[in-house]
């Protein structure tokens, strides 16, 4: 009879790599969407390496190489500066040493202080105002192809108070597929979410207007909607200022279509006389449906939004009668949201919000573009500064010579 064969236990190794596997494809099904991509084309690129370029002839414009004076038994030589590039060809092993002592460590530091400056000045998690700030973290190395350099950001707002509060994102992964132009950025509704759901938190999205703050039409129409139950109260009351409080009840929420870009509001709407040293008394609560469309915009390096009031209605919620009673009031307060409401909110919106590109680099020439679930804005790119400007802005108090310890040893071999 055949002795039957032992299987063999996995070994420590196999089951190193098997857990890996299953470490791996966890993380990669927990893995962070992106609130905003950036890719940056070859002419993007090759606009960059001509100011590169620019930049370090600058720094070699700087570079002085003394004359070269000397004997040797019965043969004295003065060599000037102006005539090393005719005698490039003759120059001795000695020559080429003093040319690297003099020349590589000034093209190194130059090019590492070029990408440094560069990187130091593009904002990774900043403040946007005194409420909310943006994370543009990297979630991966940037991936580079022969064409372009993608790469991929949180892009998520956060309110200030609440640094380590963040957002699920569930939106749709935005795509990049264009090359034509230099640089191309994509935002999803998670992008946008996280921007409104953060004011909210932070207790921006509400508004109280009181007495004189209060449109003199609107104010006649309200006592003359409520004068049933004004004139039931006591004089004290009658004549006191109105009150007026709009309060969204929760974070609006973005919806991008190829057709545009909208955003969903719901607000409550009290209105309320508001007696001297008395409670204020309220006349009625209300709720409000808006709809607005949004309109988007690269100006420099921000992306601003322009709002503007589509549909509007309000509605009791306590009872069908109770919302037909309020039709009258329609009318005068779609008004007062388009008079007093919506320029607060593009005043704020149009401030914009920063890309994620070095200081002294601005888009020009955008187009925007809507898809199902994100947006993407093409544009060329602008050198609003020469990169010597950048650097010399964000230069190190340290202003050591560069030619010392900042560079590698000098090489013997010719640059």
């Amino acid at each position: 009879m055949t002795p039957a064969i032992p299987t063999p236990s996995p070994g420590p190794l196999a089951m190193a790599l098997f857990g890996a596997l299953i470490l791996a494809l966890l993380a990669g099904a927990h893995a962070e969407l992106p609130g905003c991509k950036i890719r940056i084309t070859s002419k993007a690129l090759e606009l960059v390496k001509q100011e590169g370029l620019r930049f370090l002839e600058q720094e070699l414009e700087t570079v002085t190489i003394p004359d070269l004076r000397g004997s040797e038994g019965h043969f004295f030589y003065n060599i000037s500066e102006k005539v090393y590039e005719f005698l490039s060809t003759f120059i001795t092993s000695g020559m080429r040493f003093l040319l690297n002592q003099q020349i590589c460590p000034v093209l190194y530091h130059a090019g590492t202080v070029l990408l440094n400056s560069l990187l130091d000045t593009v904002p990774v998690r900043s403040a946007v105002d005194e409420l909310v700030g943006i994370d543009y973290s990297l979630l991966k190395d940037p991936v580079a192809s022969t064409s372009n350099l993608d790469m991929e950001f949180r892009g998520a707002f956060y309110p200030l108070t609440e640094a380590n509060w963040s957002l699920s994102n569930r939106a749709v992964e935005p795509q990049l597929q264009e090359e034509e132009r230099m640089v191309y950025v994509a935002f999803s509704e998670f992008f946008f979410d996280s921007a409104m759901e953060s004011y909210f938190r932070a207790g921006a999205l509400k508004l109280s207007l009181v007495g004189d703050k209060v449109p003199h039409d609107l104010d006649m129409v309200l006592r003359a909607s409520y004068f049933g139950s004004i004139v039931l109260m006591s004089p004290a009351v009658i004549d006191s200022p109105l009150k007026l409080e709009l309060r969204v009840m929760e974070p609006p929420r973005c919806t991008i279509k190829p057709s545009g870009t909208t955003v969903s509001v719901t607000a409550s709407v009290t209105i309320a006389l508001v007696p001297p040293n008395q409670p204020e008394v309220q006349l009625s609560s209300m709720i409000m449906d808006a709809r607005l469309s949004a309109k988007m915009a690269l100006r420099g390096k921000a992306l601003r939004t322009q709002l503007d009031l589509r549909r509007f209605r309000i509605y009791s919620n306590q009872s069908a009668l109770e919302s037909l009673a309020l039709i009258p009031l329609q009318t005068p307060l779609k008004t007062l949201l388009q008079i007093a409401v919506m320029p607060m909110l593009n005043e704020r919106t149009w401030r914009g919000v920063q890309i994620p590109l070095p200081e002294g680099i601005d888009f020009v020439r955008e187009v925007v573009t809507n898809h199902a679930g994100f947006l993407t804005i093409g544009a060329d790119l602008h050198f609003a500064k020469g990169l010597r400007e950048v650097i010399e802005k964000n230069r190190p108090a340290d202003t050591r010579d560069p030619r010392t310890s900042s560079a590698p040893p000098p090489s013997t071999a010719a640059v």
